[in-house]
Order: structure tokens, then C-alpha cells, then sequence
């Protein structure tokens, strides 16, 4: 393991417009050397479930740039804990060939008791329906006493290798540090353009 890359999107609560990015780090002393991202207006509705077709088409023309090819990709998104078993991780990962982690911030289906509260701790997310009980993801503690995240495949890796590598990449914060930090770059770059005197939603980058 050499690269590793997140990707986060962000979008406007004044606009229909959205801020992809791709962030690429060096394994294993997580430091940033690429950075790609850039902003459109969204022409996919918001419908809960379907993200991935909004984003996918901002975060395919980034890492169409990129210089370093990820060996690893996390994703601020779900992969198969999913309502349809395919979710943004999934998706990014189908179309790039990447193996990709899934590592969301909140649950979108299935259920789970409670993890411990020491780093580490992780519970099975569990699927309901046709196929309840069937493992779709982990809830893992990424640091003492903080909200959980929730782990899953995303594509051509192991769940559990999937939790080994999200606790890898973490740096003492909740989120693990690819995820984290293209979530800072994505924000900041939204802030901007929110906050330009011309008071007016631009593309960048």
C-alpha cells in the first residue's frame, strides 16, 4: 500500500451547486501530496438513496487528473449498506476499479447494538427485510468516546478488511484521515464561494 485517497462532496444550501474532492495521501504517515477538486451546478435531483448519481459525475472528472493512482479509496459514503446494496462507495468504486471503503457519518439502513466506547470497538450492522441478519457493514469506534462510524465494502475488499484499514488511516480524529481531509478541502472551498463579495456561486479549480 502506497496511495491513499478520500473523496468527499459538499453541497449549497442557497444554490443548486456542489464542490467535489479528491485527496490523495502517502501510506502509512498519512501525508497530503494531491489534492484535485472542482465545483458544478447539479442537473440530478436530491432524492435520498440515489446521492451517487448527483456526485459521481463531479468526482469521475477529478480523478480522471489525478497523478498518483490510489491503491486504496475511503469514501464519506456508504458502499453496500445500502437499501439497494449499492451505494456512492460502491458505485465509485465499480467505475474506477479501485478498492473502495465506504465509511459514512450516519446510518442509512439496517441496525446494530451499541459498540464499545475505547477505539476499536466495532458491531456488526446488520441487514433487515428478506435477508435480515445478514452483515452489511461495521459500526466502529474510531476514537474513545466519539460517535461511531459506519464501515462498509465498497468494492474488491473484505469487510473486515475494510474496518483494519478505516482504524489504519485514522490520526485521532473521528473521521479516518483521507475522508477527513477531503472533507476539510470540499467545506472550505464552499465556504468561499459562498462568501464571495460578489455574493455569487462560481465554478473553481
Amino acid at each position: 500500500m502506497r496511495w491513499v485517497a478520500g473523496a468527499d462532496v459538499a453541497t449549497s444550501r442557497f444554490s443548486t451547486w456542489a464542490w467535489a474532492g479528491v485527496v490523495v495521501l502517502r501510506y502509512p504517515d498519512l501525508q497530503v501530496v494531491e489534492e484535485q477538486y472542482g465545483s458544478a451546478e447539479l442537473t440530478f435531483p436530491y432524492i435520498p438513496g440515489l446521492l451517487a448519481f448527483r456526485e459521481i459525475p463531479l468526482l469521475l472528472d477529478l480523478f480522471a487528473r489525478l497523478r498518483h493512482r490510489p491503491d486504496l479509496l475511503l469514501v464519506d459514503g456508504q458502499g453496500v449498506a445500502h437499501p439497494r446494496g449499492l451505494g456512492l462507495a460502491s458505485h465509485l468504486g465499480l467505475l474506477l476499479e479501485i478498492p473502495t471503503i465506504g465509511c459514512a457519518k450516519s446510518r442509512l439502513c439496517g441496525y446494530h447494538a451499541t459498540p464499545g466506547r475505547k477505539r476499536g470497538s466495532s458491531v456488526s450492522l446488520r441487514e433487515t427485510g428478506r435477508t435480515a441478519g445478514r452483515a452489511i457493514g461495521y459500526v466502529l469506534r474510531t476514537k474513545n468516546g466519539v460517535r461511531p462510524v459506519y464501515v462498509s465494502v465498497g468494492h474488491r475488499i473484505s469487510l473486515r478488511s475494510a474496518v483494519r484499514w478505516t482504524l489504519a488511516c485514522c490520526r485521532g480524529y473521528r473521521l479516518p484521515e483521507p475522508t477527513r481531509q477531503a472533507h476539510l478541502l470540499v467545506n472550505r472551498l464552499r465556504r468561499d464561494a459562498e462568501g464571495s463579495p460578489r455574493c455569487r456561486i462560481r465554478a473553481i479549480g
